[in-house]
Order: structure tokens, then C-alpha cells, then sequence
């Protein structure tokens, strides 16, 4: 008989990436990364730099973590 290979269907599925991204005023961006901080969530430095958005006085700042789908 012949056997035909399976498709190997994995117990362990493949991280995906996420992005979080804060948009507000710096304070406010700020501030919100500091408590995802305390809260035990990301590292402040995880975050990126403040960038500009096309609209004055905001800024945002983006975070990209690898989580697991079940």
C-alpha cells in the first residue's frame, strides 16, 4: 500500500507578531507606557522613540510583540 504524507499540523502554533500603538499627546503617551510598565505588560524601552503624527502636539509610539494564537 502507499502511504500518502500527512500535513504535519503542529501542538505548538507559531507565534505572531501584534502591534500596540499609543497615540496622544506626549504626557499622555508617556504616562501610559509608564503604567504598562509598572503593570509588568512591556518594558519602556520595548516602545519605540515619540514619533510626530501629522497633526500638532501628537505623538505616537509603537510596540510589536511575538504572542501565541491557540
Amino acid at each position: 500500500a502507499i502511504v500518502s504524507p500527512q500535513p504535519i499540523i503542529s501542538q505548538h502554533p507559531e507565534p505572531e507578531k501584534i502591534k500596540h500603538i499609543l497615540i496622544g499627546s506626549p504626557k499622555a503617551v508617556i504616562a501610559t507606557i509608564q503604567v504598562l510598565h509598572q503593570l509588568g505588560y512591556a518594558n519602556v524601552r520595548d516602545w519605540t522613540p515619540l514619533l510626530p503624527t501629522s497633526n500638532p502636539g501628537e505623538v505616537m509610539s509603537i510596540l510589536i510583540r511575538s504572542i501565541t494564537v491557540q
